[in-house]
């Protein structure tokens, strides 16, 4: 694999990557639980508040990226739900800190950058035929 693939495919790796945090991001945004203490600590058997990820992507030496995946913080926020079993005294519990709206952004993104990976993947082998098919 030429170097131009492997940096192509690290960055289809990468746009993957992004997709499947933020996918699991929006698919739990509404999942609740209880808001922590004062010390940082939920209840022991309360339950707890899906917490949210983020892709982190670097580059890597000679060429191409990688990610890491990391909880996003703040990772709740409280919010009302005097309803909720494991609402505190004041009706509160803690919910994702999730904004769909830059979690679409991110899905976009994502397919862009996807979409020109695999593009350049295509002018590789283009061009590797190109020169192989060559008559000298």
């Amino acid at each position: 694999m030429s170097s131009i693939s492997s940096i192509a495919v690290s960055g289809l790796n990468a746009a993957t990557r992004r997709l499947e945090v933020s996918a699991s991001n929006v698919a739990n945004q509404q999942s609740t639980g209880a808001l922590p203490g004062p010390n940082g600590t939920v209840p022991a058997g309360a339950q707890q508040a899906y917490k949210p990820l983020q892709v982190n992507q670097t580059a890597t030496p000679g060429g191409g990226t990688q990610t890491s995946v990391t909880a996003s913080s703040p990772a709740t926020v409280p919010v009302s739900d005097p309803q909720a079993s494991f609402a505190n005294a004041d009706g509160l519990v803690a919910a994702p800190n999730v904004d769909l709206a830059q979690e679409l952004i991110g899905q976009m993104v994502a397919k862009y950058s996807y979409t020109a990976n695999l593009a350049t993947l295509k002018a590789d082998r283009d061009m590797s035929k190109a020169l192989l098919d060559a008559k000298v």
